[in-house]
């Protein structure tokens, strides 16, 4: 079983690093800018999405897979949405927080130590709280209350924390790095360099470290 899904599965999660790759090398050059950019950008999450989406077991995980699949679709909408307008690209990212709350609130971990719990709540208050200090705007802000909620309780599920928890912790860096552009701070090139592979780089951990988890590959916590 575990060759035929390497045989079968496994491609569709190399070929998301694949266009995941091409797309950070390409975005600035022509090909990049537009059509082909827009379908690198969102094969690359889609990608992971349609992986999980081959991977998710039957039976009592079922349900928590498909939330997964859907965190990762509604990622991908915003990856190409944002592209076209920042707004509707922001609301495909809220709603996939939301549905990424939802997941994580079904699989709470049991007995969170003192720090888990203190991380959990560093992350769901400060990622608002940094985020405005960052752009100074009460919309991102808002926004940034999703993350926040989304980091926070990757954070206190039983999932591993050095995958999902770190995947979820990468997403806000990287959209503290876009919302530094928006304000006084200037990060340059570390936002142009960090971006995207912070970005990807937390939804593969994230992607990886649950369906793993659903499939009995990986020990939960």
């Amino acid at each position: 079983m575990a060759k035929r899904a390497l045989i079968e599965q496994r491609p569709w999660l190399l070929a998301s690093i694949a266009a995941s790759v091409a797309y950070y090398f390409l975005r600035d050059n022509p090909v990049g800018e537009g059509t082909w950019g827009l379908a690198l950008k969102g094969a690359s999450v889609g990608l992971l999405a349609l992986y999980v989406a081959l991977r998710v077991p039957h039976g009592r995980h079922r349900a928590d897979g498909l939330l997964l699949v859907a965190v990762l679709a509604l990622g991908a909408c915003g990856d190409v949405a944002i592209e076209l307008d920042f707004v509707t690209g922001g609301a495909f990212f809220a709603a996939a927080h939301v549905v990424a709350v939802g997941l994580y609130l079904r699989n709470r971990h049991q007995r969170p130590s003192p720090v888990q719990k203190l991380t959990g709540a560093a992350l769901l208050v400060g990622t608002p709280l940094v985020s405005w200090l960052l752009s100074g705007d009460g919309q991102i802000a808002a926004y940034a209350g999703f993350l926040g909620a989304m980091a926070g309780t990757a954070w206190m599920s039983h999932y591993p924390r050095y995958r999902v928890g770190t995947g979820a912790v990468l997403f806000v860096l990287s959209d503290w790095l876009i919302f530094a552009r928006m304000g006084p701070l200037d990060l340059e090139p570390a936002n142009t360099i960090l971006i995207w592979p912070l970005y990807y780089a937390g939804q593969l951990m994230i992607a990886t470290g649950i369906i793993q988890c659903l499939r009995g590959e990986q020990p939960v916590r």
